[in-house]
């Protein structure tokens, strides 16, 4: 009965998907669906009501609407211009250097913003036309900022991260936080190894050069949005306050600092709120429905069935990495990064433990590959905002992200197989 029932659950939830249905309803009717299999009406109706609400209650789950609602005020705040100087800064006369300039801003804004679609939008407004007006092509620019987009979801703070740690079991998210530093830099130095490349193939111009007497003004006005991620991941870090907490000052920081830089009005917050609402709703509806199709695999079983028919196929350390970060990218490819998380961290942790992985190291090598299907069709939302803001066909911006994705695969290996990228700094801390 188990099988037939883990059988139906996941037919039902790919033939919904393949009907266009939002994946956040087919979860939930799947999951429905498959628990009338194995219980009466009413028990089914209680059950699945229950555990949608347990699954969001929880203080740490508290932090995530408080970043969306962060990164809002950011993003419409000023901030993101004032990172996009401080980028030009730091790129100095590169071939290309509005694309770099592109994906370390994507850096900075993400990871304060913790949303790639948010990095997309917000860079690609700022960066696309000045690179058009400077000679670049569109489907180059628009690659750029979509493939370092989600750079901003491993460097801190990042909700992938805290939503990780909570179906993990509590697994550190100070800990998780410091180990994403390294690999989000390397993803932002491999696209930019990239852009270098292509830049210099096409030939394209590199950005007049900028004084000394400029460069300490762009840094001096940047110093405040930066010292935004110094407050929050130091508090954090050094436990002063609670991921939660620390939420909440990266709120009333970012608040206060656009209000210092006159960038919006109070007349603009019941918009701001009702943009939090709308994001906020999604995530949790996603997460919630996550909670219940979780139940149901343990129902059924499922997580340890496929955990031993994974394990049946080979004891290899090696290839079984390699295997569950390819069956991780295919996810990855159709499926929203936060939904993935929940489902199938519960079954592929069991066996990364089994063969001696780390959970903090684990947590960055699924966050690692599900970013990658960020900015991968047929469902990855970066990809299609980055696209948008461009004004760029999808089919000739995956023409120029090949490179892109080559790289970051190659980078992804890099992340799996030397423990060390994502463990140094939280040891060094003592997470």
């Amino acid at each position: 009965m188990t099988l037939i029932a883990g059988l139906v659950l996941f037919i039902s939830f790919l033939v919904m998907l393949i009907l266009s249905i939002p994946i956040a309803i087919s979860i939930i009717l799947s999951s429905l669906l498959t628990m009338l299999l194995i219980l009466p009406f009413d028990v089914t109706v209680v059950t699945a009501a229950q555990r949608m609400v347990t699954g969001i209650d929880n203080f740490t789950m508290l932090s995530i609407p408080l970043f969306v609602l962060a990164g809002i005020l950011m993003n419409n705040g000023g901030i993101a211009f004032r990172l996009v100087n401080f980028a030009k800064v730091l790129v100095g006369k590169l071939p290309g250097s509005l694309a770099h300039t592109n994906i370390v801003g994507n850096m900075l804004f993400g990871s304060i913003s913790g949303s790639s679609v948010a990095a997309a939008a917000a860079m690609g407004r700022i960066m696309t036309p000045l690179q058009v007006k400077q000679g670049y092509r569109k489907d180059y620019s628009a690659a750029a900022n979509i493939a370092s987009a989600p750079a901003g979801l491993l460097i801190p703070p990042s909700s992938l991260l805290i939503v990780y740690s909570l179906v993990s079991g509590g697994t550190s998210i100070a800990a998780l936080f410091m180990a994403g530093y390294i690999p989000g830099i390397l993803w932002g130095i491999t696209g930019m190894i990239v852009a270098y490349v292509l830049a210099k193939k096409h030939n394209y111009p590199i950005s007049e050069k900028i004084s000394w007497k400029d460069r300490f003004f762009l840094i001096l006005d940047a110093i405040p949005s930066l010292l935004l991620i110094i407050v929050v991941i130091g508090g954090i870090v050094g436990g002063i306050f609670t991921a939660t907490e620390g939420a909440a000052v990266a709120v009333l920081y970012a608040f206060i600092l656009s209000l210092i830089y006159k960038s919006f009005k109070i007349a603009d917050i019941p918009t701001i709120i009702k943009e939090t609402v709308e994001i906020t709703g999604m995530i949790l509806l996603l997460i919630t429905a996550s909670a219940l199709f979780s139940l149901v695999m343990s129902f059924t079983g499922l997580p340890e069935a496929i955990s031993n028919g994974i394990l049946s196929l080979t004891e290899n350390p090696i290839l079984l990495l390699l295997l569950m970060n390819l069956i991780l990218l295919l996810i990855g490819t159709f499926m929203d990064i936060t939904p993935a998380v929940l489902i199938f961290t519960p079954i592929f942790l069991p066996i990364a433990t089994s063969i001696g992985l780390d959970p903090v190291h684990f947590g960055i090598v699924i966050a690692f590959n599900l970013c990658i299907g960020n900015i991968t069709p047929p469902v990855g939302s970066a990809l299609f905002v980055g696209a948008s803001v461009a004004n760029v066909k999808i089919e000739s911006v995956i023409k120029t992200l090949v490179p892109y994705f080559i790289a970051l695969i190659v980078m992804l290996l890099a992340i799996t197989f030397i423990p060390q990228l994502s463990l140094f700094l939280p040891n060094l801390f003592g997470l």
